[in-house]
């Protein structure tokens, strides 16, 4: 099961292979926000608090496109779902 703050890596998509942390979890959707991973760039209005632009941040991916590495021996977790 993919938690916060685990470790994953992309199985499909343009960022296929890389590793990340994951730092939020949408279990209506299943989906998850990994750190540095489907960046995309986002328009901000300007505000009295915040300037506005072009900003970067992270967006979700389907948790199917995710696998936990395991820690122990630094590989791919492929033990199957019970």
């Amino acid at each position: 099961m993919i938690k916060k703050g685990l470790k994953v890596v992309v199985l499909a998509g343009k960022d296929k292979k890389k590793e990340g942390e994951v730092i939020e979890i949408d279990r209506q959707n299943n989906r998850a926000k990994v750190k540095e991973i489907n960046m995309v760039k986002k328009h901000i209005k300007t505000t009295k608090e915040k300037k506005g632009g072009i900003v970067s941040k992270e967006s979700f991916i389907h948790i199917s496109n995710l696998r936990l590495i395991d820690k122990k021996n630094k590989t791919k977790n492929t033990e199957a779902k019970k």
